[in-house]
Order: C-alpha cells, then sequence, then structure tokens
C-alpha cells in the first residue's frame, strides 16, 4: 500500500515518532511521500514572532523559556528534524506552495499515486477533492477519546479539566474537525504525567494505532465507530486564566 504523510514541521515530539512509524509499516505498505506544513501554533498559521508572543502570553515566562530554548538547541540536532527522517528513508518531502485544497496541492500529492493519506498533527481543514483523493481514504490521528475533545491541545484540556483517562482516536477525515467514523480507538490512564509526559505517550501509542489502522484497511476487516456530534465536546486556544486553573489544580506542564 502505498501512503503519503501530512504533518507538519513540529520541532519537539513528531520526528521520532514518524521514524518508528516508518520503520515498523506492515509489509507491502510504503510511505511514498510526505507533506510538511509549516509549523502552526494552535492551529493557525503565524510568524515566528507571533507564535513566541502568544505562546508567552497564554501560558508565561518560564514555559517560554524552556520551550524556546528547546526549540533552538533541537534546531541543531537532526534527529528531532523531521526532513533527516525522511532523508534516511529515501522518502521525498513535499513543500506545498499552497494550501492544501488548492488545484496544485491536490495535483502534487495525486502524482505519487497514494492509497491512503494519513494526517499527523495536520494543521489544515481538507475538503472533499483531497480527503477523496486516495482509493483507500484519509486517516488522521487524534490524541483524545472522540467524539470528546475533539479541537485543538487535547492533552491540556484533559488534564485541567481532571479526566482520569484519555487516548488516541484513529479516524477517517470528513469535512468537520475530528468529526470522521473511527477506525481504531486505545485509551490511556493519565495519572501522574505531566503533560510533556501525556504528548510523548499518546504519540508513540498513536503511532502503533496507525499502524493498526493500515493492517485493518489493507484487510478491508473492519468495523467503524460513530463519531457523533451530539455527543462532542470541543476545545480551542486556552487562555490565561485556563492555565492558571490547570496549575492551581496540580498539574505540571513538565
Amino acid at each position: 500500500m502505498r501512503l503519503v504523510l501530512l504533518t507538519q514541521d513540529d520541532p519537539f515530539f513528531l520526528a521520532e515518532n514518524i521514524n518508528y512509524l516508518i520503520s515498523q509499516l506492515p509489509p507491502d505498505s510504503e510511505v511514498v511521500a510526505c507533506v510538511l506544513f509549516e509549523v502552526g501554533a494552535f492551529g493557525k498559521r503565524k510568524s515566528l514572532i507571533e507564535q513566541a508572543k502568544e505562546t508567552q502570553g497564554i501560558f508565561g515566562t518560564k514555559f517560554f523559556l524552556r520551550y524556546g530554548i528547546k526549540y533552538v538547541l533541537n534546531k541543531f540536532n537532526k534527529n528531532k528534524k523531521i526532513a533527516h527522517v525522511l532523508s534516511k528513508h529515501n522518502i521525498p518531502l513535499v513543500r506545498l506552495e499552497k494550501k492544501i485544497n488548492h488545484t496544485s496541492s491536490i495535483e502534487k500529492i495525486r502524482s505519487f499515486s497514494p492509497d491512503l493519506l494519513i494526517s499527523i498533527a495536520g494543521n489544515q481543514i481538507f475538503k472533499r477533492p483531497i480527503i477523496d483523493l486516495a482509493p483507500k481514504g484519509c486517516i488522521n490521528l487524534h490524541t483524545a477519546l472522540l467524539p470528546k475533545y475533539r479541537g485543538l491541545l487535547p492533552t491540556f484540556w484533559v488534564m485541567k479539566n481532571k479526566e482520569k483517562e484519555t487516548g488516541v482516536s484513529i479516524f477517517f477525515v470528513d469535512e468537520g474537525i475530528d468529526s470522521g467514523p473511527i477506525l481504531v480507538q486505545k485509551k490511556v490512564t493519565i495519572g501522574d504525567r505531566t503533560q510533556e509526559q501525556l504528548i510523548q505517550h499518546t504519540k508513540k501509542i498513536g503511532m502503533d494505532a496507525i499502524i493498526e489502522s493500515i493492517e485493518k484497511i489493507k484487510s478491508g476487516n473492519y468495523t467503524l465507530q460513530d463519531n457523533p456530534d451530539e455527543e462532542q465536546s470541543y476545545f480551542s486556544t486556552p487562555t490565561r486564566a485556563d492555565v492558571d486553573v490547570f496549575l492551581e489544580g496540580g498539574n505540571r506542564f513538565y
């Protein structure tokens, strides 16, 4: 099965996980290209300065300095770069000149003849032409137990709201936000993890869930789970007040 990954150039968590995913793919499955979007904090495309200001304003100076330093250090660590991972596996890196739904972007992706598209930390909303491009469809990883916690930063919100469990969901993408039918879902006990640890844990479980999803799609033997709108909860960018509640509840970012 020919796979095309759709992801963003995340400097913190994705490179090692995508390396793991590529290394553990089922037989007769290969990543033939990876579309790499610009990093978009909170799901929005902003300049680095705008992202920095927003991060400091919401999460505070200590958080900003910690991840600012990590961001700079990771720029010099090839193992944190998705481009290096792709090069190691001889996978073409694709940067689109237009947004994902533009005709030129669709045709560029179509040129790789994918059987399945896989979105990981995608930061654009897909429309029908891209959703229907690959014969086997398009799946997405979301690090929460859908239909709850659709939207942004689910690891923050489940901890802020004192949930005992969270998880990962692999679903077929439709034109909504995290609203398509669910193919694979895995539960995770939050315990005393920091948010950083929870992100790392769910990302790794998410890669295994993607692998399981590929196997199910290849076999054609799977049952989809409903993702009903009437049971959803949706969360967007937190405010500084949300961060205060998060910390007052005994949660830690790292």
